[in-house]
């Protein structure tokens, strides 16, 4: 009589806790990134600074993480994913403390830019699940992580404006200082180092190059609506980051051990998922951007609800659910139908999303119902990016290219900013004396969000279909890379 099989052994409790400690990394890195949002209109009485200096508190960390994301994503990739990991959460957890002892605008802005290092959170960990999770497992769990960044977001303005309503706003920094050391100690518990590594040198020179063309680009993008568009300063930033940005090109392709593999950038299935990633941040960064000042605006607009900011950030709650509701069923139809097809899906219900708000932004339901189905569709983008990139580059450099591919977004939500803002302005009246933007505005800020999705939708169809894995010359979901392959392979 045939004994029955064993039973496989169950993982270990650090194992099973891999990917709720890493998704949980991604949620506070989202929620740090959004809780200074309640504060900025107070922030000028409380430290003493012009509404211009405190400004810098979210541009400091949006040029940090731009800049940090693909240089410590090389990084992990060649000393150590968890190592670089828990050394971006520590760096935010530094920078929550400073915020928290602190109400001079110097140490605010300094503390903000250090917490800019854990945008790299999200880049980092996808690599480290490609490395450490079965194939079956993977796509569940990269979906997961990719859709931390909304629902963190979707998290942290509720709950930062409630701390601001009804305690000290130090407390605030204090709590995610807090949440940020018990990251710490969790990821670096419960997460295993990979042993995929790529050697060589770090290319320093590239490094420097990219923070500097980054810096210049993105610093003309955030400030070009303050100081100008045709200032003499936004023009002289945005020459500076062409050309440096040029000479980084030229010295990335002669470059041993680039920071940067151009080369693998140029080929159609890595460009273009990162093309797709840019108008995809564009989109989404829309969303909760016009729809926050939408609900805010006085009621003697006509349309405005003059909804409080605790209320404004319940109004987005909606979305953050329905973010991580949705991430299964990505990872099911990536499977089933490839993350191309997903991601084409999702820009296309970013841009239902948007009809929606066209249709009807007066009622408090249709505009929540219009801002959770773009949330949906964000939450289909963003899961199958990730799995296009994982799936398109060898496994020792994963972390630099989804850093690069969260750098693409990074930079179309700055653009977003920028161009939400110029259409709000040119389309305001005064209302009590000051200018408020008109309805018309904000449905002309719906349109070219909405259109900016479709473009997304037609450069994710552009994508060249599923192939074999790269470097493997197997049918996809073959892929090695998991630990124990990597050491069978040693």
């Amino acid at each position: 009589m045939d004994q029955p099989a064993p039973m496989p052994p169950r993982p270990r409790l650090r194992d099973r806790l891999t990917v709720p400690v890493l998704a949980s990394g991604g949620i506070l890195m989202a929620v740090m990134q959004t809780v200074v949002v309640p504060l900025l209109p107070d922030l000028p009485r409380l430290t003493g600074a012009s509404a211009a200096a405190v400004s810098w508190t979210v541009t400091a960390t949006l040029l940090s993480g731009a800049v940090l994301t693909p240089v410590l994503g090389r990084a992990g990739d060649m000393y150590g994913k968890r190592r670089v990991l828990t050394a971006a959460l520590a760096l935010m957890t530094v920078g929550s403390v400073m915020c928290a002892l602190s109400s001079d605008i110097g140490v605010l802005i300094a503390a903000r830019a250090l917490q800019g290092a854990a945008a790299s959170v999200v880049p980092l960990s996808i690599s480290i699940l490609r490395d450490e999770l079965p194939p079956e497992r993977r796509g569940s769990a990269v979906a997961l992580m990719s859709s931390t960044v909304g629902i963190g977001a979707a998290l942290g303005l509720p709950l930062a404006a409630l701390v601001v309503q009804y305690a000290d706003w130090h407390t605030m920094f204090w709590l995610t200082g807090a949440l940020g050391a018990l990251g710490v100690t969790a990821t670096w518990w419960a997460v295993r180092e990979s042993p995929l590594r790529e050697p060589g040198r770090f290319d320093v020179a590239g490094a420097f190059g990219l923070a500097t063309g980054l810096v210049c680009l993105l610093l003309g993008v955030s400030q070009g609506g303050t100081w100008g568009w045709g200032s003499a300063r936004v023009l002289a930033l945005f020459f500076a980051s062409a050309v440096v940005l040029a000479l980084w090109c030229g010295q990335q392709l002669r470059a041993a051990r680039p920071l940067v593999d151009l080369r693998l950038v140029t080929r159609p299935r890595v460009g273009l998922s990162h093309v797709a990633a840019l108008l995809t941040g564009f989109a989404f960064y829309a969303n909760s951007l016009v729809t926050a000042q939408l609900v805010q605006a006085p009621k003697a607009t006509g349309y405005g609800l003059g909804l409080s900011i605790v209320a404004t950030g319940l109004c987005l709650l909606p979305g953050g659910v329905t973010m991580l509701l949705f991430s299964p069923l990505s990872a099911r139809i990536s499977a089933a139908r490839g993350p191309r097809i997903t991601l084409a899906l999702g820009a296309a219900v970013i841009a239902c999303g948007y009809a929606l708000r066209i249709a009807d932004s007066r009622d408090l339901w249709m505009i929540i119902l219009g801002a959770s189905v773009v949330a949906t569709g964000t939450t289909l983008a963003y899961s199958a990016l990730p799995t296009l990139i994982l799936r398109a580059v060898p496994a020792a450099q994963t972390a630099s290219a989804n850093g690069v591919n969260v750098l693409m977004r990074t930079i179309g939500q700055a653009v977003s900013s920028a161009a939400v803002a110029a259409v709000l302005v040119h389309h305001s009246s005064p209302l009590g004396g000051v200018p408020v933007p008109s309805l018309h505005g904000y449905l002309l800020a719906f349109a070219l969000a909405g259109a900016v999705a479709l473009a997304a939708c037609a450069a994710a169809l552009s994508i060249p279909g599923d192939g074999p894995d790269h470097g493997t010359g197997r049918p996809r979901g073959a892929t090695r890379g998991t630990r124990d392959e990597a050491m069978e392979g040693a």
